[in-house]
């Protein structure tokens, strides 16, 4: 199961037209985002099967994937590194983890890290110290703080709110529109678990947070109360 035979499997499914379409959605032009990325065409759902084809590939071979120039090689890797990491002991998921952080100038679109940041970086620190996430918070790398934010949504789904709302805070001043948006995802589903919470830091906050931080964290509220809180009126 070598880098190169599951490239050759995955081209199977590019397409041309496609990769425009990519190109677009992921923001590849000058100033973007995305801005240089390359896509082959490949949709998300033959990545998948892709990686069912080669869920045995050693992490050497899924290494070099990640480090690919092509979008779709890199968000294979991440998914097969999810998977493995899932399966594996614990020996294995501190070298996942440790390629992982090696890896994140790699990971550098919000798909990429949105798959794979809560099952590998959450899923590792939970339970031991979450320092990592805080030094990501004050990184300069756009994507290591999308990676901080959403490593919290492990913790999230178990009922623990602490460090999504530290680190949430720690980013309401942050000049990005896609820290705008995972923020205010993050705290969107802190209010699916618990809307006291979610109320709790909106009352505090909801007059400083950037306007879209705002609206995705309101998104499931009453009409009328996303009024008040978009008004400012709490």
């Amino acid at each position: 199961m070598t880098a190169q035979k599951i490239q050759k499997y995955l081209r199977r499914f590019a397409g041309k037209e496609k990769a425009k379409l990519l190109q677009g959605f992921f923001k590849t032009g000058p100033g973007q985002y995305g801005e240089g990325d390359k896509f082959l065409g490949v949709m998300v759902p033959d990545i998948r099967l892709t990686v069912k084809e080669f869920s045995g590939a050693p992490l050497s071979e899924i290494a070099k994937l990640l480090r690919s120039s092509w979008h779709e090689e890199r968000l294979l890797a991440l998914l097969l590194l999810v998977q493995k990491f899932e399966k594996s002991d614990d020996a294995v998921r501190k070298r996942i983890y440790a390629l992982y952080l090696k890896s994140t100038k790699h990971i550098n679109n919000w798909d990429l890290v949105d798959l794979s940041a809560p099952k590998i970086v959450g899923s590792y620190l939970d339970g031991g110290s979450r320092s990592l996430l805080y030094r990501f918070v004050r990184s300069k790398s756009l994507w290591e703080r999308r990676i901080a934010i959403l490593a919290t949504f492990a913790y999230i789904r178990k009922s623990d709110f602490s460090d999504a709302l530290a680190l949430a805070e720690m980013l309401l001043d942050d000049d990005q529109d896609l820290m705008h948006k995972a923020v205010g995802w993050m705290l969107r589903e802190v209010g699916k678990k618990d809307v006291s919470v979610l109320e709790g830091f909106l009352r505090k906050h909801h007059r400083a947070m950037p306007r879209t931080t705002l609206r995705y964290a309101i998104e499931r509220f009453p009409e009328a109360k996303r009024k008040k809180y978009l008004k400012g009126a709490f």
